[in-house]
């Protein structure tokens, strides 16, 4: 799902992962050059190699990626010599197992995979000349082949996104048919044969036997940030004398464990599959990077050290993204892994003095916000302890009142911010209002925390009073959020429809709603109830017209907006995802239900062309599942979920904590997409949210579902969710 996209036009931007979930590495086929961020596309016609890979986004690439690939017929190292023709007929693609058969060396390949170890499996024809090829890539690599071990090590350095300090990922392989060929490679030249060991820009490693047909041969590998030692003993530990089968069943129970949480029914099979595919991706990153040492303590590689440091570390995901549903998933779903997470993030700030808002795997500097606030102190709102929160809340503060070693670090512009408010539009800030928007959310988050904490009140006032500044670029004229001058007047001409500029990756339409926290404050803003109705219903009216001179060309999230048929409602990039739940706060809960409905049926299918946009790191997955369940976390360091309408029968959600969460819709199918009623546990339930802290406690939800609209249900004030301007 998802693989069929390209540069210019997203549906989703993924591969077909091997691995379990959160695991160190993934390993995927390779259709594109390597190095391409566009490493598998499904109209490809050809593989090069089979990778270990990090990526959580072809825009952000990948880091410690080396490949492997059998071939024969002759000594085809390099990757458009080596590379064969295949076809989707003959592939099997699940998360713990791939199978492909390639056609130019008559050899099928099959991988399966553990968190930080793999192993392979390659049946070849009857040659003389059958080989496997190892490609530690360019950038910097190392190869040595012990050929009386049946052994290839080797280490990559090649990172896209960051600069992370004395960055290795090393490799052991092993195979468990003697070579009688050994001979490593640069860039296109064959070494000499008596040249096994190489430290090079490009290095690789090529190895041959005779085959039988139908012979099996079976490689195990593993890597590890840290030593080659390391590695040896991750696999070890995860592998060790297992068979190919063995390790393949072990990943599917892995994945069955995490998936199986979740049971939904009573769907159709498009429905279900969809369902699950997205749950796969959700539950992906970001990636373990931790590693268990020989006296079983946890360690990491730090990218800001490049030192061996204890305790936790993980990364693969931009917070820009993922702290809309992604985090408030695993809150509700999967908190001891993001307990994991936070400790994580406590080694990021002690060893690189900042939270990572995109960590690729060090500080990448790539978006905008300060959204570490909201990852953070939704988990200790939500009720994650056992780690050391007053430690990350010291990281909060540093961050919201700073700018960083990067602009994506910290806050850029927070000088600006904190003392007038706002970022201005005319400081050669870019994307200003977008940045201002997401710290006055951001501010909102850390006054949640601090109220925890029991912080001194003037430090809970400070950022009570900074999570209102979203009121300063309010233009009353054309009720939306617009860019502002230093002087305070606003930043003309002024075009609602254009991308960028003031705003990130969406225009003034999108980014209008980006107020998490008091929905009720902007309703007020934009004249009441009905005016804000009317403005969210524009959204879907209007035509999907775009001004593209900020960028100088049509970037491919504005194609999918236009394509998608539904207005300015742009579901493929994140800013206005959760606007189709803001109908709940005004007293419009059907039409929530309605285009909840839509965007679930229209915009994602289990297809390779299956999304409308990027697949963000889990993030527009999460959505979907969210919306399935019929809720979503529209502020997510707040308590509350936002209710929409199930998409199934019914959804039996097995939490960590033993309780269960049921979640019955009966009558449930595509003509009943309304809410008539809600019973839950037992007792007619008439808000237009539920309580994180409520559902932990276990539930039952009876939806009765019916096809039309209930214009009376959930429109009294004392129905809508929170929001900082109401019930204070």
């Amino acid at each position: 799902m998802g693989t069929d996209s390209k540069p210019d036009l997203s549906n989703g931007n993924t591969y077909p992962a091997v691995g379990t979930p959160w695991g160190m590495n993934y390993w995927s086929a390779q259709t594109g050059k390597m190095g391409d961020g566009w490493m598998y596309t499904y109209a490809a016609d050809k593989i090069r190699g089979f990778k270990q890979t990090h990526q959580p986004s072809p825009w952000m690439n990948d880091y410690g990626q080396f490949a492997i690939m059998p071939v024969t017929g002759g000594m085809k190292f390099d990757q458009d010599a080596r590379a064969s023709w295949f076809s989707h007929k003959s592939e099997t693609a699940r998360p713990y197992y791939y199978s492909v058969y390639l056609a130019d060396h008559d050899v099928v390949a099959e991988l399966t995979s553990t968190e930080r170890a793999a192993q392979f499996q390659f049946t070849y024809p009857k040659s003389d000349s059958s080989f496997i090829v190892v490609d530690a890539l360019d950038r910097g690599s190392y190869i040595k082949v012990f050929p009386k071990e049946n052994k290839i090590i080797g280490y990559t350095t090649r990172n896209a996104r960051s600069k992370p300090v004395n960055f290795k990922n090393y490799f052991v392989i092993y195979t468990d048919k003697p070579f009688s060929i050994a001979r490593t490679w640069h860039g296109k030249t064959l070494a000499s044969a008596d040249s096994l060991e190489l430290t090079a820009n490009h290095t690789g490693a090529i190895i041959g036997f005779k085959t039988t047909k139908g012979e099996k041969v079976h490689l195990r590998v593993a890597s590890s940030l840290i030593s080659f030692e390391q590695a040896e003993l991750n696999l070890q530990r995860e592998i060790g004398s297992d068979s190919f089968d063995a390790t393949k069943q072990k990943a599917q129970q892995a994945w069955n464990k995490v998936l199986g949480r979740l049971q939904p029914e009573g769907g159709t099979p498009e429905q279900t599959r969809t369902f699950y595919s997205c749950l796969y991706r959700t539950v992906m990153f970001p990636n373990k990077l931790y590693e268990v040492d020989a006296q079983n303590n946890v360690v990491h590689y730090s990218p800001y050290t490049g030192k061996t440091m204890p305790g936790y570390k993980f990364a693969g995901t931009g917070f820009w993204d993922t702290f809309r549903a992604l985090y408030p998933f695993l809150n509700l779903m999967y908190p001891s892994i993001n307990k994991e997470m936070q400790q994580g993030l406590n080694s990021d700030y002690i060893e690189g003095g900042w939270l990572p808002e995109w960590s690729s795997p060090g500080y990448a500097d790539i978006m905008v916000g300060n959204n570490s606030a909201s990852v953070v102190a939704e988990a200790y709102v939500k009720g994650l302890r056992g780690y050391d929160i007053n430690k990350l809340y010291e990281a909060l503060i540093h961050g919201a009142n700073n700018e960083g070693p990067v602009t994506a670090t910290g806050r850029y512009g927070v000088k600006y911010y904190n003392n007038l408010g706002y970022v201005p539009y005319d400081v050669k800030i870019n994307e200003n209002a977008a940045r201002t928007l997401e710290y006055a959310y951001d501010d909102f988050a850390i006054y949640q925390l601090a109220k925890e904490l029991k912080r001194p009140q003037a430090e809970i006032d400070l950022y009570k009073k900074r999570s209102q500044n979203y009121r300063n670029l309010f233009d009353p004229a054309t009720g939306l959020m617009r860019g502002k001058n230093k002087d305070g007047k606003f930043q003309s001409p002024f075009n609602p429809f254009k991308w960028g500029d003031a705003f990130t990756e969406g225009n003034s339409w999108h980014y209008s709603w980006s107020v998490f926290h008091d929905v009720q404050g902007l309703i007020n803003l934009m004249g009441g109830e009905r005016k804000f109705t009317n403005k969210l219903d524009s959204v879907f009216s209007l035509p999907p017209v775009f001004d593209d001179s900020y960028y100088g060309e049509v970037i491919h999230e504005i194609r999918e907006m236009q394509i998608m048929n539904m207005g300015q409602y742009a579901h493929g990039n994140q800013p206005i995802q959760h606007m189709i739940y803001l109908y709940n706060y005004a007293g419009q809960p059907w039409k929530t239900q309605y285009w909840a409905r839509e965007v679930m049926n229209r915009l994602y299918k289990a297809m390779p062309d299956g999304y409308c946009g990027d697949e963000d790191n889990g993030q527009t997955s999460a959505w979907y599942v969210f919306s399935a369940m019929g809720f979503y976390p529209v502020c997510p360091a707040s308590d509350q979920y936002v209710l929409g309408a199930p998409l199934f029968k019914k959804m039996t959600l097995h939490l960590e904590n033993g309780k269960t969460v049921t979640i019955n819709a009966p009558l449930n199918n595509a003509e009943n997409k309304y809410v008539s009623a809600l019973n839950y546990n037992g007792k007619p339930y008439s808000a237009n949210w539920l309580s994180h802290k409520a559902l932990l406690g276990g539930a039952t939800l009876n939806f009765n579902m019916q096809a039309t609209p209930n214009t009376i249900r959930g429109t009294k004030q004392a129905d809508f969710p929170f929001s900082m301007s109401f019930k204070q």
